[in-house]
């Protein structure tokens, strides 16, 4: 039961969350969700649990977030 409350609560912020991009995304949080999304697996893949993937996640989103800013400056 906890798991699907934590799910549904995910859900829930992220549709929040994404309602606030009226045009399309920038390049910059094409990075920070891509980052995101590569990190929590690479994450998983090393270091496995819930801790590995969140940090992997977060340091993936960090990395992606600056790469997306680096090539929005280039246009």
């Amino acid at each position: 039961m906890k798991k699907t409350n934590l799910l549904f609560a995910v859900a829930a912020a992220a549709v929040i969350g994404l309602s606030g991009c009226a045009g399309g995304p920038t390049n910059q949080q094409i990075g920070t969700g891509t980052g995101a999304v590569l990190g929590g697996v690479a994450g998983n893949a090393l270091f496995g649990g819930t801790a590995g993937t969140v940090g992997g996640a977060a340091a993936g989103a960090l990395v992606g977030n600056e790469v997306g800013k680096r090539s929005e400056r280039r246009y």
